[in-house]
């Protein structure tokens, strides 16, 4: 069955990307969102759906936080964290982001499968979630790199709560009442 073969190579792929990030680089990430003023997430197509996810989990946790491109999105500036999510890392919405972000002093931290990529050369932090072996029957496009930003970001979430001393409960208080 060909969904059982998916899962377990997507399961497989996303262990092995996700395994090559160092707790060094996990503790310059968290130390960005204590710094930052404001927080925003981007990410355009799938990605943008998993930045969303994160966005909300953010705000959960009490952070101000904000999707670039919304309506009711205020203006990035200096001593703001900008979260780029882009596997090509060259989308172009993306990538102009992370040109203005930079201009305006905020920082950057991008989440890419390509290190040698537009949002990469503007970030002050680099993820790569490249995938090793790819097999497009059973993860088409860019879904290994997309599942691995969506578990990367909501274990993130999980050393955040930890370390703000959250609870569900608290960040329950948080949630949207009216959806």
């Amino acid at each position: 069955m060909k969904f059982k073969e998916a899962l377990k190579h997507i399961q497989e792929e996303m262990q092995k990307i996700l395994s090559e990030i160092g707790e060094e680089k996990i503790e310059e990430i968290i130390s960005y969102f204590f710094k930052a003023n404001n927080i925003f997430v981007y990410g355009a197509g799938r990605s943008g759906l998993v930045g969303k996810a994160f966005a909300i989990r953010l705000v959960h946790l009490g952070f101000p936080t904000f999707v670039i491109g919304e309506t009711i999105t205020k203006p990035v500036k200096k001593g703001d964290l900008v979260v780029l999510i882009s596997g090509s890392g060259e989308t172009i919405p993306v990538a102009m982001t992370a040109e203005i972000a930079r201009r305006l002093g905020a920082k950057i931290i991008s989440i890419t499968a390509n290190p040698d990529s537009h949002i990469a050369r503007f970030a002050d932090v680099v993820v790569v979630l490249r995938p090793k072996k790819k097999d497009a029957s059973l993860a088409p496009l860019g879904t290994l790199f997309e599942a691995s930003a969506w578990l990367f970001l909501d274990a993130i979430i999980a050393e955040l709560m930890a370390r703000k001393g959250e609870s569900e409960e608290s960040m329950r208080r948080r949630h949207a009442t009216l959806e």
